[in-house]
């Protein structure tokens, strides 16, 4: 089998394991990583959401061969880290709102939550309601509300 090496959570990893094994089951079931959750395997409900290199992802529709030595992989167990601090904004802010209700979807809430922020102030503009629209992860408990005010707040943090 191939060896892929890269980064997850700023520390190198390897892995021997074949090239079309999806990323997501590299973390979970080799890494152990298990923050980015299973939920329907085709990207569509996004409750793997995580970065890779700064971008939001799906890792259920990555080969873990189209991840290179320079990637980063960054899961919500290395959200924190980002930012130097116990919690990201973005999980602080979930807290305050108490966002959560079944919980199943919001780590890859959060990472797809942190990617648009970034994006939008990369572009210096606030976030809008056009923008927020634009996020596909599903939440099957309806925290659709909670989950918007949450990046609102977070957003003026960050």
């Amino acid at each position: 089998m191939p060896e892929h090496t890269f980064r997850v959570n700023g520390e190198q990893v390897t892995v021997d394991v074949a090239d079309d094994v999806r990323l997501l089951w590299v973390l979970r079931d080799l890494l152990g990583v298990t923050g980015p959750k299973y939920g329907c395997g085709i990207n569509v409900c996004k409750a793997c959401t995580s970065h890779l290199n700064g971008q939001a992802v799906n890792p259920c529709a990555i080969p873990v061969g189209e991840v290179g030595p320079d990637d980063e992989v960054t899961t919500i167990e290395g959200l924190a880290a980002t930012v130097g601090g116990d919690l990201h904004p973005m999980q602080q802010a979930w807290l305050e709102q108490d966002v959560v209700q079944c919980g199943y979807c919001q780590p890859g809430q959060i990472m797809a939550a942190v990617a648009l922020v970034r994006r939008v102030r990369a572009e210096n503009r606030d976030i809008t309601d056009d923008d927020l629209d634009t996020l596909r992860n599903i939440c099957r408990c309806g925290t659709y509300p909670r989950i918007r005010e949450a990046i609102r707040k977070a957003a003026a943090h960050m």
